[in-house]
């Protein structure tokens, strides 16, 4: 913008100073060849051209000043904007040429442009038809301007040929696009007149709709709701107006739905499109819902070399790993893995958000997230956490609300391991409350003081965490 205003007063400065040149000009022309100019003199008509040609040219450039004094300081002082260029060229025109017949109808007393203008009404007819095509297109322009149903900076669509992009200018000729391949079109005013116009403008809650299938088996108010609230906090998603999800048809293999949702940057739609999307994807998959679309199943029976290790394994192993469950048996282990469910989140999204309710705790699987707490700049990244590690302890085994936000910093595969898992281990073996109870108390003890002062710490703590857990699991 500063750049823009400091290039607008150097071409104001430059328009001033050739004014000011052109008149110097005349002034010293009048000057020395004045008397010249009379009447009576044999060679006036002579210099009366190079007089005219002085004189036509300081009527342009002033007004050029004029034009830039009215259009680019009163306009834009009164109305916010810049004024559209076919208006600018219209007031030049119109004021040279009003001008110019004034300067030579003074230099010319005896010259009739009525007779003048009556003879050539031949070359005017001709003039006419070759220029039928550029009248067009300012007389179109002209309506463009009246109407405005458009401005820079707005998203269109024209014509047969589905011309799309972000209007860059409006001249007296033809409407500059810039497409989203970042092509330039010229759409030609007059063509742009005969043409249905679609405008989506810059400064407007633009809708768009995107659309998805389910299988008929999934709960479709589940999805409604599931499906809201990943849109809703999808970037260039508008905060304004709540995205509606709602079923578009009953299909031959799928229930088909449309997500209906408002931008705040419609130049912007396409990689919008894409993240709502991806959005919806991963809430699916983490809902148990499943997309719907053609499928074939073969079955194919073969004898397996070696036995491959199951999904269920593959989590005991994972969560064999975590301290929390140090005491935890082989069996005990399985039958935690066995209740244990996966979710998959997408690169920036919440996993859980301080001050919420909660009862389970969350072992990275794949991937990594970071853990946030708010501070008076925005949120501060206070750990980052990757696979093996674990969040949430405190509100599987106590109850605690959460204390910190999670946000998955890559596609992140987390395990949840829910109240229910735990509550039935406990009651199962009611001596594993004491022994979670200290590791959890010494972890704390360690991540609070350092490891020299850990063990008075446990001790100190092993008892409250031991009654928070029989509290909140109801054991005695």
């Amino acid at each position: 913008m500063t750049a823009d205003r400091s290039t607008q007063k150097n071409r104001i400065l430059a328009l001033i100073f050739t004014t000011a040149v052109v008149a110097l000009g005349l002034y010293l022309f009048n000057r020395f060849f004045g008397d010249r100019l009379e009447p009576g003199h044999p060679h006036a008509n002579v210099f009366k051209i190079p007089a005219l040609v002085l004189w036509a040219l300081f009527a342009y450039f002033g007004v050029r000043v004029v034009n830039a004094a009215i259009f680019d300081f009163a306009f834009r002082l009164r109305r916010g904007y810049e004024a559209p260029s076919l208006v600018r060229n219209i007031f030049t025109l119109i004021a040279f040429t009003v001008l110019f017949v004034l300067i030579f109808k003074s230099l010319y007393s005896d010259v009739q442009l009525g007779t003048i203008f009556t003879t050539s009404a031949i070359f005017g007819v001709i003039i006419g038809l070759a220029l039928q095509d550029t009248l067009g297109n300012f007389f179109a322009g002209i309506s463009l301007h009246a109407d405005r149903p458009f401005q820079v900076g707005d998203v269109i669509v024209v014509g047969q040929q589905k011309h799309t992009g972000v209007i860059e200018s409006i001249t007296w000729r033809a409407i500059k696009i810039r497409t989203f391949q970042n092509h330039i079109v010229l759409v030609s005013n007059s063509n742009a007149a005969r043409e249905a116009i679609e405008v989506s403008p810059r400064d407007n809650l633009n809708a768009r709709l995107v659309f998805f299938g389910t299988l008929y088996t999934d709960s479709p108010a589940k999805t409604i709701h599931v499906v809201r609230e990943a849109v809703r906090d999808a970037d260039n998603v508008s905060e304004k107006i709540t995205p509606i999800v709602r079923i578009r048809n009953l299909g031959d293999f799928s229930i088909e739905w449309e997500i209906k949702y408002w931008l705040d940057d419609y130049a912007k739609y396409n990689d919008t499109d894409a993240l709502v999307r991806q959005r919806v994807w991963y809430a699916l998959r983490r809902s148990g819902l499943t997309f719907a679309f053609p499928t074939r199943t073969l079955h194919l029976e073969r004898k397996a070399i070696t036995r491959p290790v199951t999904a269920e394994e593959q989590i005991a192993d994972r969560l064999s790993a975590v301290d929390v469950f140090a005491p935890l048996s082989t069996e005990e282990l399985r039958q935690l893995a066995t209740a244990t469910v996966g979710h998959v989140f997408a690169p920036g999204e919440t996993l859980i958000r301080a001050g919420d309710e909660g009862s389970s705790m969350f072992v990275v699987h794949n991937g990594r997230v970071a853990v946030q707490v708010a501070d008076k700049n925005g949120p501060r990244t206070v750990a980052v956490l990757s696979e093996g590690n674990f969040f949430g302890e405190m509100a599987l085994f106590t109850g605690e609300p959460r204390t910190a936000n999670v946000v998955a910093l890559e596609e992140t595969e987390v395990l949840e391991i829910g109240h229910a898992a735990m509550k039935h281990l406990f009651e199962t073996n009611p001596s594993l409350a004491e022994s979670i109870s200290w590791t959890i108390a010494e972890r704390q003890a360690d991540l609070a003081a350092g490891s020299v002062q850990a063990s008075q710490a446990s001790i100190q703590e092993s008892a409250g965490v031991l009654a928070s857990i029989k509290r909140f699991f109801g054991l005695r």
